[in-house]
């Protein structure tokens, strides 16, 4: 019998990526990964334009994802030297709330005449976070009017989510509100560039899209945020919701031609990317926390039943597979902090090291790190250089390290930076045990699992063994499940995923004793987690209104420092 294959589409931040996964055992055949030609556009709009974007704005072009498209698919199939013909699914997964306004024909806004200078009418990527005032209005509001769908999000909202995102658009510029006629986040946009068929993903609508229990926020409450906003879903988001592993529809004949494919295969429903990733890993069943490691993290777990968990990113009945709700919280900023700080703050004399040993600056100084005993470098950290995703959810707290002397090293740095993510970590997991939610194992994934000394970290710092995916593209993979699944080929995720994921288990076990010396530092960082985020000094808040206020007149800058910023809650 000929073996069949699925293409697993996986759309990152800077680039995408297409696998061709064997249906039988999950064998990755070819791959090909094309990189956006426009990026993160969070300076200005354009080159040619020139105007600088206010500092909370994170855009792209959507011609970037179609570019990358036809690239990858054409590129993996040849890699692979399958036959196109065996290929009977494709499955797709994004990275999350990051929202397209568009044309009721899939154009979007930015590519309308009239509207290539205006930045709202372009994609809002998931770390745009213009938005916060909108998100703390909708929070304060969902608060006094006891909203039930507010506690799905941990009691709070983040400006990343697209409600806010396209209150924003309606509220900056209307009429880029007024001639958009379909808000969606992207992993539903390409699936309906695939197909022509828009639907909406049922576990995307509820992590990113306030979907829940069937229905999004009401009428009436949309009207207390803003008369003129009450039918944004009816009239700008009115499409089909479909379960994960769904079959949206058959690939177009346009893009079939375009990519090399039989027209008419299956496309699944989206998924968010980190999502996908737990189904490759062989993380759906209950206990499995997936933990997604790379430029940012993201944490996903499932339980039988709903419970409240303060500050989880969200809630959602099948949100993974059928019979579970799954939970999903997050870190705005993880190897992104290393990466900065190897890019500004590390001697040119240690990359002078690492170029003649023939190794890579991070490997360097995670080797130096790995030599001290815990805590002697005198320092504690806060991991919050882009914001606070869980379980604050306030994009305008900064990261910082305490502790430094004249004596501080560039290692000592390096060490408190990669403990403070792992802190990080390890607060969104007591959040989950302390709502009574069972973490059994944890099982990596990503290209952080690559570092040895920091994943032993986790373990300990985190007091859970870890176990380690082998899927070699876990977020195409995992999209390449769920296509099996769309295609007829598996009977749900679940059977999916254990024929065709793959991990190693228990790779890490907790060392009792470092855990225990790290149970001391992760009080410190609990204190100042909590001195800084919860609203007892505020002073990260204001020094963020101070940057965005830097033109103001000497005169002025008093008056900033003294408005009252709210205290999170």
């Amino acid at each position: 019998m000929t073996d069949k294959y699925v293409v697993g589409l996986d759309f990152g931040t800077l680039s995408a990526r297409a696998v061709i996964v064997r249906v039988r055992d999950g064998a990755e055949m070819g791959t090909a990964v094309h990189e956006y030609s426009h990026g993160v556009m969070d300076r200005v709009l354009s080159a040619a334009d020139g105007r600088k974007l206010p500092p909370d704005f994170a855009l792209q072009d959507p011609s970037d994802y179609i570019e990358a498209l036809t690239a990858i698919v054409p590129g993996a199939v040849a890699d692979s030297g399958v036959n196109a013909n065996d290929i009977i699914g494709i499955g797709v997964d994004f990275t999350s709330a990051t929202v397209v306004a568009a044309k009721s024909d899939g154009t979007p806004l930015c590519q309308v005449p009239g509207f290539a200078n205006n930045p709202h009418a372009w994609v809002k990527l998931w770390k745009h976070h213009g938005a916060q005032d909108q998100a703390e209005r909708i929070v304060k509001l969902a608060q006094v009017r006891r909203e039930p769908w507010l506690a799905r999000y941990g009691g709070v909202l983040s400006p990343e989510m697209l409600l806010p995102k396209v209150l924003e658009t309606f509220e900056q510029a209307p009429e880029v509100y007024r001639a958009t006629e379909v808000f969606c986040d992207a992993v539903d946009w390409i699936t309906w560039q695939l197909t022509g068929v828009l639907t909406f993903a049922q576990g995307d609508s509820g992590y990113k899209r306030t979907y829940q229990d069937g229905k999004y926020p009401s009428q009436e409450f949309l009207a207390n945020l803003n008369p003129g906003f009450a039918d944004v879903f009816e009239t700008r988001m009115n499409a089909p919701i479909l379960p994960l592993g769904a079959r949206v529809g058959g690939l177009t004949l346009k893009c079939a031609e375009q990519l090399g494919l039989p027209a008419g295969i299956a496309v699944a429903s989206g998924n968010i990317d980190a999502h996908a990733t737990a189904a490759a890993v062989q993380a759906v069943d209950n206990g499995q926390m997936t933990a997604i490691m790379g430029t940012s993290a993201c944490y996903i777990v499932s339980d039988s039943q709903c419970r409240e968990v303060p500050g989880v990113f969200g809630i959602v009945n099948g949100g993974m597979i059928e019979g579970s709700w799954t939970y999903e919280a997050g870190q705005t900023a993880f190897g992104d902090i290393f990466a900065w700080f190897v890019e500004n703050c590390v001697p040119a004399s240690y990359g002078e090291q690492a170029q003649r040993r023939g190794i890579t600056v991070h490997e360097l100084l995670s080797e130096k790190c790995a030599g001290q005993k815990v805590g002697e470098h005198g320092l504690i950290a806060l991991d919050w250089h882009n914001g606070n995703r869980s379980v604050l959810a306030d994009p305008r707290l900064s990261g910082m390290i305490l502790g430094q002397t004249l004596t501080t090293t560039p290692e000592d740095q390096y060490r408190a930076l990669l403990e403070a993510a792992v802190f990080g970590a390890r607060t969104i997991i007591e959040s989950f045990r302390s709502a009574g939610i069972e973490i059994s194992e944890m099982v990596v994934a990503g290209g952080l699992t690559k570092n040895h000394f920091l994943m032993q970290l986790m373990c300990d710092i985190c007091r859970v063994p870890l176990s380690v995916g082998t899927a070699g593209q876990p977020g195409s993979r995992g999209s390449a499940i769920f296509g099996a699944v769309a295609a007829g080929a598996y009977p749900d995720v679940r059977a999916a995923s254990q024929a065709m994921g793959g991990k190693l288990t228990g790779v890490y076990q907790v060392d009792t004793r470092r855990a225990d010396q790290y149970d001391l530092l992760y009080a410190e960082y609990a204190r100042l987690h909590d001195y800084f985020g919860r609203g007892e000094n505020q002073v990260m808040h204001r020094l963020k209104k101070i940057r965005s206020q830097a033109h103001v007149r000497p005169e002025e800058l008093s008056e900033v420092m003294n408005d009252d910023i709210p205290a999170h809650q």
